[in-house]
């Protein structure tokens, strides 16, 4: 059977124009389609080729940016105390490895300890941007340099090259005050966001440090320098193929900061603190200049330039010694006896003739208590210069609340405590200087519900009186109050920054004059005069210079750290380190022509202040007055034979020192100041448990 299409066409002609009609449709798209394609092809080629060829230009060329050196930090002498060194180091590029955990393993045959850290070169790898290339090992040695260049080939995204990396040549003298540089992480990028402001790229790169802590953190924006960068030409993934030279741009090093301090002071002070605890400061007392500010016990700044381990980290914290802890600025103590001489001043500016005299049995009842002069058996008669001279509690306590506690607050606030300085290292510690106004403030601030929680009472005073009771300080403060009294005329201000890129900062002499009068200072430093100098002295087999003529004036000071049970040793009887008292030394040289103060801490000593602290002073202080070239003509210089006193004579009875100023008792004697009016209360803040001050 046949079947007859459902479709025919019954006239030839008709089945012809169906066709011209589809072929003209065809061919009119077609036509459109290419004039379409060379409209788009001359647009492409003729009027937009220039910015296609700037893209293009733009993929084929990548430009890297380069860290800065980073700025040196000098010493006073120009001696580098933080500069850089070239460093080798082996480097990871995560999307030129195919296996990064076989890249590390093949990495870890030749480099052994790199598999410690495996899992924070993992954590960095991952965290970089792509093509960026993360350090995985710094200070490489020359053979290990060598065997991974050696077997570059076949380790695909891993590169050796040399870079510069901080470097502390004086290690752990100058940790707490330079401090360290390390990585930014992500605590810094997000404090820079939460100040508005827009992080930089190159905190992103995996070889750039940051300040952290002391100088490299204050001046970390001058130090940092501006980033360079690399013109490299990459391939259609991102690979270096080439680098451009012409198109690169160095990178701008970072400004030098110039110190006050001394090299050789600060690795000598470090030097003397051996195994124990505590800070050290020595200031000029003619500008402020700080010539050594040292914390010991101390650390290598150097471990933490590339990533402290976290065992050695952990152990530096825990350590109750704190070696992490800048004892000098940031650490506050009582200051025990060194704070006499602000109570002594502050005595004189009451009113109370120096002459008078108290009579010390070994203590002093007051209330239902009694509080307890460090010698158990008594001073007997004291005026204000034995007082001073023999460090008797009984003295202080029996005239303190005539003078009272906010003239004393007053006095050793414009002596320097209670405050910090812009010496470029933000954080100090401000100490406390009880007064009834801080008393008031710190009942408030606590919410004490007790009533009578703000009032201040007159037993209290007598511990503030010997520096001891709520009573705390920096090694930084007394510094300053010795260079006062030293200098005698200026509120002397420290100096730590010189210069930072080749600009001076303003001196510490720029500052107004001290409120006191020249004939209280005169008395009291003719008091400290005695206690380096005169046999009797609390300090004086441990303050004897022997540089020619030149002497020492200082005060002695053992502070209770805790309150002590009935019968419990304390100092050296007692084995437990922390349970020991703090011991003190505060001094200035020469005492005829102040030029030199020094204020030392040391923290739980195992004796008291004449033992301790005095002796490591001394060792400092002669490093300072050797390095200076006219004290070092002085000393050389010999003695005329009518200066030269007989052994064992009483420079406290004498009537004037060998720059012809009244001393001794005969000064004491002679100033009989008129009283002048009460000062006004100040308000500090801390409290601190009171006691009579330990032996000396």
């Amino acid at each position: 059977m046949n079947s007859e299409p459902s479709i025919f066409f019954s006239d030839v002609n008709e089945r012809q124009g169906s066709f011209l009609r589809r072929t003209f449709v065809f061919g009119g798209l077609t036509a459109l389609g290419g004039l379409a394609l060379t409209g788009r092809l001359a647009q492409l080629q003729v009027i937009q080729a220039q910015q296609y060829a700037t893209l293009a230009s733009n993929n084929q060329f990548n430009f890297r940016l380069v860290p800065p050196p980073r700025g040196r930090i000098l010493d006073r002498n120009g001696v580098v105390i933080a500069g850089n060194r070239p460093s080798f180091r082996v480097l990871v590029v995560r999307d030129e490895t195919k296996d990064l955990d076989q890249t590390l393993d093949l990495l870890g045959r030749l480099l052994p300890d790199t598999m410690d850290r495996r899992r924070s070169i993992i954590r960095d790898v991952n965290a970089a941007p792509r093509f960026s290339p993360v350090p995985v090992k710094s200070d490489l040695t020359w053979e290990e340099f060598a065997r991974v260049n050696l077997y570059a080939n076949e380790l695909p995204g891993v590169m050796a090259d040399m870079n510069e990396a901080r470097f502390y040549p004086s290690g752990g003298a100058f940790a707490h005050v330079i401090g360290y540089v390390a990585k930014p992480n992500d605590r810094d990028i997000k404090a820079i966001r939460d100040r508005g402001d827009q992080v930089p790229d190159i905190l992103y790169n995996p070889g750039f440090r940051i300040g952290r802590l002391g100088v490299e953190k204050s001046f970390d924006p001058d130090l940092r320098g501006e980033a360079g960068g690399t013109r490299v030409e990459v391939d259609a993934r991102g690979r270096v193929v080439a680098e451009d030279i012409g198109g690169s741009r160095p990178a701008v090093p970072g400004e030098d900061v110039v110190l006050t301090l001394d090299v050789d002071v600060q690795n000598r002070a470090l030097e003397v603190f051996g195994e124990e605890s505590g800070g050290c400061v020595v200031m000029d007392v003619r500008n402020g200049d700080i010539l050594c500010m040292v914390s010991a016990p101390s650390f290598d700044p150097n471990l933490f330039v590339g990533g402290v381990p976290s065992r050695l980290y952990n152990a530096l914290r825990d350590y109750e010694r704190k070696p992490l802890l800048d004892k000098a600025i940031y650490g506050s103590f009582p200051p025990g006896s060194t704070f006499k001489m602000a109570t002594a001043l502050a005595f004189l500016d009451a009113g109370i003739d120096p002459a008078e005299r108290v009579f010390c049995t070994g203590g002093y009842r007051y209330g239902s208590r009694t509080f307890r002069c460090w010698k158990k058996t008594g001073h007997g008669s004291m005026n204000m210069h034995e007082a001073i001279k023999n460090s008797c509690d009984t003295y202080f306590y029996h005239l303190c609340n005539r003078a009272g506690v906010d003239r004393i607050a007053k006095v050793a606030e414009d002596l320097g405590f209670n405050q910090t300085y812009e010496i470029g290292i933000a954080g100090q510690s401000r100490g406390t200087m009880p007064s009834r106004a801080w008393k008031a403030d710190y009942a408030r601030r606590t919410r004490n519900p007790n009533p009578d929680a703000g009032t201040w009472y007159p037993g209290e005073t007598l511990s503030v009186a010997i520096g001891q009771g709520a009573v705390s300080a920096t090694a930084l403060q007394l510094a300053v109050m010795t260079a006062r009294l030293a200098n005698g005329r200026k509120a002397i201000k420290p100096r730590l920054v010189r210069s930072v890129g080749g600009v001076q900062r303003p001196s510490g002499a720029a500052v107004p004059d001290l409120p006191f009068s020249q004939e209280h200072l005169d008395i009291v430093r003719a008091a400290m005069a005695a206690v380096a100098n005169d046999v009797r002295g609390t300090a004086y087999r441990a303050s004897q210079l022997g540089l020619g003529d030149i002497q020492m004036a200082g005060k002695t000071g053992t502070a209770q750290s805790r309150d002590y049970r009935v019968g419990e040793f304390r100092g050296p009887r007692n084995a437990v380190w922390s349970r020991r008292d703090h011991a003190l030394f505060v001094a200035f040289a020469p005492h005829d022509a102040p030029r030199y103060a020094i204020a030392l801490i040391i923290q739980h000593a195992p004796t008291g202040g004449s033992a301790d602290a005095a002796p490591r002073a001394r060792e400092i202080i002669k490093t300072v007055l050797l390095k200076d070239p006219d004290m070092r003509a002085r000393i050389e210089r010999p003695l005329p034979p009518e200066a030269v006193a007989p052994d064992g004579a009483d420079e406290g009875a004498l009537g004037a020192g060998p720059g012809g100023e009244v001393t001794g008792t005969a000064a004491a004697e002679a100033a009989r100041p008129a009283p002048s009016p009460r000062r006004a209360p100040s308000a500090t803040t801390g409290p601190r448990p009171y006691l009579s001050e330990p032996p000396q």
